[in-house]
C-alpha cells in the first residue's frame, strides 16, 4: 500500500463515467484497499444523476422495509464499509480477507481451472505414465508430444467466451475484461497445464522422440497464435484452425510415410518439427509474432465471445 490517494477530479472523472477504462481499472482495485478514496468516489457517485436515483430508491427501500429487515440493511452496509478498511497489522482479522481475493482469483483463473478440463490434463499425464510402466507400451511419448501442444490451446477456448463461461456477460462488463482478462486466463491455463505434462514427458522412455521440453515453445506459440486469431473469427474457430492444423501436420506425414511402426514414424515426425535450434527458433519467431499480432488487435478483444 502506498500514500497515493485519488484526487478530487479523478472521482469525478469516474463517477461521471468519463475515465478511461485502464485508469477506472487501477482506480478500482485502489478502492479495495482504501476507505478514504472510496469515501471520495462514493460521495462524487452520490452528486451525479445517477447517484440521486440510487438515493431515492435507497430511501424507498428503506421505507418500505420491516423494521427488522431494514436494520439487516444497516448492519450489511456497516460491513461493506468495513471491508473496505485496510488491516493495520498481520493479525486474524487477514483471515477473512482471504475469501474474496480467493474469489478473485478463482474468477479470474476461469471456469476452464474448474471444470472437466483440468482433471483431463491430470488424466492425460498420469495417463501416459500408467500407458508406459502399466501397460508397457513403448511409444507414449512421441503420442504425448503431439497432444500436449494442444491442451493449453483448447484449455484457453474453454476459458473464455459465452458459451464457455457463464458469467461471461458479468466478467466482459468489468474493466478488467477483454485482453486483460483474455492473457490472465491464458497464463493460468499454461500455469496448469505445463507442469504435468512436462513431467509426465520425462518419466515416460524417449522412444526416439525428441526431449520432453520440446513441445513448450510450441505449445505457447500456438496458443498465442490462437489467441491473434480469436480476435478475427473467435475462440472456438481459432482452437479449431490452430489445432487440428498442428495435428494435420503431425499426423499426416506419419501416417503416409512407409514403415511398420507407426510411432517410430511419427517420432521422426516430431524430430523434424521440434528438434534443433532452427525448429525452436521457428516456434519462438512464431510465438513473437503473435504476441504483436495481440497488441494490434487488442480493441477487438473487448468484444470477445459475445454472440
Amino acid at each position: 500500500m502506498t500514500d497515493w490517494h485519488a484526487p478530487d477530479d479523478l472521482a469525478l472523472r469516474y463517477a461521471d463515467g468519463s475515465l478511461p477504462e485502464a485508469d477506472a481499472w487501477s482506480l478500482e482495485k485502489h478502492l479495495e484497499h482504501c476507505t478514504s478514496c472510496a469515501s471520495r468516489v462514493s460521495r462524487a457517485v452520490r452528486g451525479t444523476t445517477a447517484g440521486v436515483v440510487l438515493a431515492e430508491v435507497r430511501e424507498s427501500v428503506l421505507g418500505a422495509a420491516p423494521a427488522a429487515a431494514r436494520e439487516s440493511l444497516l448492519t450489511a452496509a456497516r460491513t461493506d464499509a468495513q471491508a473496505l478498511t485496510p488491516p493495520r497489522t498481520h493479525s486474524p482479522a487477514l483471515i477473512p480477507a482471504l475469501t474474496p481475493r480467493l474469489a478473485r482469483i478463482l474468477w479470474a483463473a476461469g471456469p476452464a481451472l474448474r471444470g472437466a478440463w483440468l482433471s483431463a490434463v491430470l488424466i492425460v499425464a498420469v495417463g501416459a505414465v500408467v500407458l508406459a510402466y502399466g501397460a508397457g507400451y513403448a511409444g507414449v511419448r512421441p503420442v504425448l508430444l503431439v497432444v500436449a501442444p494442444v491442451v493449453p490451446v483448447v484449455g484457453v477456448a474453454l476459458s473464455y467466451g459465452v458459451y464457455a463461461d457463464p458469467l461471461h456477460e458479468i466478467t466482459a462488463s468489468t474493466p478488467s475484461a477483454g485482453l486483460r482478462l483474455v492473457l490472465v486466463r491464458t497464463a493460468a491455463v499454461l500455469a496448469v497445464s505445463l507442469p504435468p505434462l512436462t513431467l509426465a514427458g520425462v518419466l515416460v522412455p524417449s522412444s526416439g522422440a525428441p526431449g520432453a521440453a520440446a513441445w513448450l515453445l510450441p505449445g505457447l506459440a500456438l496458443t498465442l497464435a490462437s489467441l491473434a486469431l480469436a480476435g478475427y473469427v473467435g475462440c472456438p474457430a481459432a482452437t479449431a484452425v490452430t489445432g487440428g492444423g498442428w495435428l494435420c501436420a503431425v499426423l499426416a506425414p506419419a501416417l503416409a510415410a512407409p514403415g511398420d511402426r507407426l510411432t517410430a514414424r511419427l517420432a521422426e515426425q516430431l524430430s523434424a518439427c521440434l528438434d534443433g535450434a532452427p525448429a525452436q527458433g521457428g516456434w519462438a519467431a512464431a510465438a513473437v509474432l503473435s504476441a504483436v499480432a495481440l497488441a494490434v488487435r487488442r480493441p477487438a478483444y473487448d468484444h470477445l465471445g459475445r454472440p
